[in-house]
């Protein structure tokens, strides 16, 4: 919509926050619609569709019209107290969600009191000016006020493949008609960068016209999610099949169609681990939200399953190794060294050249460096206008940026970039490059990161090629980008872990080794250029990334190269990237990591994970967190299919023995009310392993939910059955009541999983105590208060069919169920404490 109060804004002035904050109240946030989460009501409609408890319903009423109203009662409060448990983990989950959506939200450079601010682009207003580059998204549409064009892919909204270039208007209104001068919101930015004067906002941009549909993309369940939404179906068509036999055998052999029934219905809840998929996604919602909290924000969900199976990380130098907080630290002049505080004339002369060859509104580290650092006053170089009026950009064949200013009688060529670049402009001879090359790596040997900078006057206008003109040299200009803190221990970290680290920048070699060094990484094998990776053959590239680790002078399609070389190699990579360019190298990677800060919008949407701080630390801390996720997701479903066993065994083999039933529907909604919080939260909560970045990758081959996981669960589930089954049967012939056994056994059964649930999930190491595992100390207390209460009220143990029994007897029971439970949990503590310690080779 347009400004409604027709204040003019100066463009390098912009909106002050008060009215920004005015509009933004006045015509609401820059969305095109509301992101509509799941509500409580959605979440209670998904839960009562589900298979487990809709056969809670039909068993309470037969239990209410059939049978014993007590029981039917019992069950029914049972399926409402399932239903809260869902709900609460559900809810949690959203939260997780909800948050996750706000750290994704896409965000926008906007000129506010003469300041660039970077907002959410929610908070978009119009007659906000709004600064757009290169790989970024359009975040509303507007006006486009600079002169120099800039070429916007628009197929989102026309469906037209073939980008348009865009050109400002010649003055400055509310009204356009031509849409070349035309910004849209959700439009990409392909080459160029500019300034627009935002007028329409949200619904009311073109794109919000069209309709929300066309940005509202629905995430797809992971691999594994289908996996076991499959299996939850395979095993819900064989718990029908059982219950069809069971009423069956109950009705022709018993003449008890009603016991049939309930028999049935009672085997069905007891096969169906509708804990599969509820697990999943809260795993992956609160491991998503988990790896937010350590600035890494999950784009797909698969990416949490790969994070842990990384065995060749690739990183950027600036902003990931470094702390990306430029300054100046040394300027070369007509041979000598000077400090960036030192401003006598020909060093003012350099630092304001290279300014001007920056953006008027720096982004770039270097680029604000070199504007803090020049001199206010370089007389001889005033400009005119307040842009440049032409420009060069950097481009591969040539890394240097040129932009052409007026002056008051000529035309001033500003230029800045790689050395040689420089060299090249200026026409060079070779003996003075050769020296000057010198100079270049000494610089670089210090761990400065070396920009040449050159200018050229002319009498007229500039040409259309900016780079024809021959440029006289002005100086070298040396930028120190210190390492991040912790850096060093991260680097010895990912070795321990079996981690290969490879530093990829665009800077010149000696840098890059002095920063490798000061990092940790290997040097031992000398520094690569991104030219020599080219000219390889594959089979050389392979060879030369198994003991290279460090690579210089590096361009985006190289980098692809690199990534494809690894992978051919049978390495799991990750690959950091913040350019447009850097697209095909993050998809082409198993985990593409974006960079949040300095990163475009298109490297964002090509990769799997944002780095919100750019930061190798929280790469690091992002693996470490992605393997304690897939450990403990693989126990959780170890141990719900270890848990199903038993409580199917147990409501079967008794009827197959001609024993009495030892499991009812109201026993079967006790166990699931302990085991649901168990698997979701116990596991989900619990601590990694005090060594797991000690340890090698998992190998992708090796799947989360195998063979070898379903066998563990059979014996563990087995051993806790035939256990059960033997203290009941035990029981009976010891002429103890049916009930009395039934409570035996059941407590038993309880207490058994509990203690499986614990030797499960803990590793072997932690402490005992561990504050991350009070919700497993939680659960245990809530399901001892409950059997208390079921033993000692007479009206509850009369609905579960069970009598308490003796001292002796539950003291058994729980001996027993320690033993039944815990074994595994001895075996891993015994070997853990029994095997040799594996030498770690800490050494770049």
């Amino acid at each position: 919509m347009p400004i409604a109060d027709g204040a003019e804004t100066r463009i390098n002035e912009g909106l002050s926050e008060r009215e920004a904050k005015e509009r933004l109240l006045r015509v609401g946030p820059n969305l095109l619609r509301n992101v509509r989460s799941r509500t409580l009501l959605d979440i209670v409609k998904d839960t009562m569709h589900e298979p487990t408890f809709v056969l809670l319903i039909i068993a309470a009423g037969l239990y209410l019209i059939f049978g014993d109203i007590g029981q039917g009662l019992f069950i029914s409060a049972g399926a409402l107290a399932s239903l809260g448990l869902v709900i609460l983990q559900e809810t949690r989950t959203e939260r997780a969600l909800r948050a996750l959506n706000a750290l994704a939200e896409p965000h926008a450079r906007v000129i506010r009191a003469g300041r660039t601010h970077r907002i959410r682009a929610s908070e978009v207003v119009p007659g906000d000016i709004a600064l757009i580059a290169a790989g970024e998204r359009i975040p509303a549409d507007g006006e486009i006020l600079s002169e120099q064009p800039i070429t916007v892919d628009e197929s989102l909204l026309s469906g037209e493949s073939v980008p348009l270039i865009k050109f400002a208007t010649a003055s400055i209104r509310d009204d356009f008609s031509d849409q070349s001068t035309k910004a849209f919101a959700g439009t990409l930015v392909v080459k160029g960068e500019s300034i627009i004067r935002v007028t329409e906002t949200g619904p009311q941009t073109q794109l919000g016209r069209i309709g929300a549909s066309l940005i509202s993309v629905q995430s797809e369940p992971t691999p594994l999610q289908q996996t076991s939404m499959k299996l939850v179906r395979q095993l819900g068509l064989l718990s029908i099949i059982f219950c069809l036999l069971i009423i069956f055998v109950y009705g022709t052999v018993l003449n008890d169609w009603m016991g049939g029934a309930l028999a049935g219905i009672t085997l069905s809840i007891a096969l169906i681990p509708e804990e599969f998929p509820m697990v999943l996604a809260v795993f992956m919602a609160l491991g998503a939200w988990r790896l937010a909290k350590k600035r890494v924000l999950v784009r797909r969900g698969a990416a949490v399953e790969t994070l842990g199976a990384i065995t060749s990380l690739c990183v950027d130098k600036t902003g990931t190794l470094t702390e990306n907080r430029m300054s100046v630290a040394s300027i070369w002049v007509n041979g000598n060294f000077h400090s960036a505080t030192d401003h006598q004339s020909d060093v003012a002369t350099v630092l304001a050249v290279a300014a001007l060859a920056s953006p008027v509104h720096p982004l770039d580290p270097m680029d604000i460096a070199l504007h803090q650092a020049t001199p206010s006053a370089a007389t001889d170089l005033q400009v005119t206008d307040s842009d440049p009026y032409s420009e060069h950009p950097l481009e591969p064949k040539l890394l240097a940026v040129i932009n052409a200013w007026r002056r008051h009688s000529d035309t001033l060529l500003a230029a800045k970039g790689a050395p040689e670049a420089i060299f090249e402009i200026c026409r060079m001879e070779a003996d003075l490059r050769d020296r000057l090359l010198k100079i270049v790596k000494q610089m670089a040997d210090e761990g400065l990161r070396v920009l040449g900078v050159a200018s050229r006057t002319l009498s007229g206008v500039a040409p259309n090629d900016l780079a024809e003109p021959t440029f006289e040299f002005g100086g070298l200009v040396g930028f120190r980008d210190p390492v991040r803190s912790g850096i060093a221990n991260a680097i010895s970290t990912a070795r321990r872990a079996g981690i290969s680290v490879y530093m990829i920048t665009g800077d010149h070699s000696a840098t890059a080794r002095a920063i490798a060094k000061a990092a940790g990484i290997s040097v031992g094998a000398g520094v690569i250029n991104g030219s020599e990776i080219a000219a390889m053959t594959v089979a050389d590239r392979r060879e030369c990334l198994r003991t290279v680790r460090v690579f210089a002078r590096v361009m985006p399609e190289e980098k692809l190269l690199i990534v494809q070389a690894l992978k051919e190699d049978g390495k799991i990579v990750a690959m950091t990237g913040d350019g447009v360019n850097d697209g095909p190298a993050l998809k082409a990677a198993h985990v593409g990591i974006a960079m949040g800060n300095r990163g475009t919008d298109v490297a964002r949407e090509a990769a799997d994970i944002v780095l919100l701080d750019d930061s190798f630390i929280s790469i690091m801390e992002g693996i470490e967190l992605g393997r304690r996720i897939f450990v403990n997701l693989r126990k959780a479903l170890i141990f719900i299919t270890a848990t199903h066993i038993p409580i199917a065994g147990l409501a079967l083999l008794p009827l197959l023995l001609g024993l009495p039933p030892l499991f009812f529907p109201v026993h079967i909604i006790l166990l699931e009310l302990a085991i649901d919080p168990l698997c979701a939260l116990v596991f989900e909560a619990e601590p990694g392993a005090p060594n797991s970045m000690n340890q090698p990758p998992r190998d992708t081959k090796i799947t989360l939910f195998g063979r070898s996981e379903l066998l563990l669960s059979a014996v563990q589930g087995s051993v806790i059955l035939f256990g059960t089954l033997a203290i009941y049967i035990l029981m009976l012939r010891s002429d103890f009541s049916p009930a009395e056994a039934r409570a035996a056994a059941f407590i038993t059964l309880i207490f058994s999983n509990c203690t499986l649930a614990f030797a499960e999930s803990a590793e072997a190491g932690t402490q005992f105590f561990d504050r991350r595992r009070m919700v497993f100390w939680a659960i245990l207390g809530l399901v001892l208060l409950a059997i208390l209460i079921i033993l000692m009220v007479p009206s509850i143990s009369q609905i579960m069919q069970i009598s308490a029994p003796s001292l002796p007897i539950l003291a058994l029971v729980s001996a027993s169920s320690i033993i039944l439970g815990g074994w595994f949990g001895m075996t891993k503590y015994i070997f853990w404490i029994t095997r040799k310690p594996v030498p770690i080779d800490d050494k770049p």
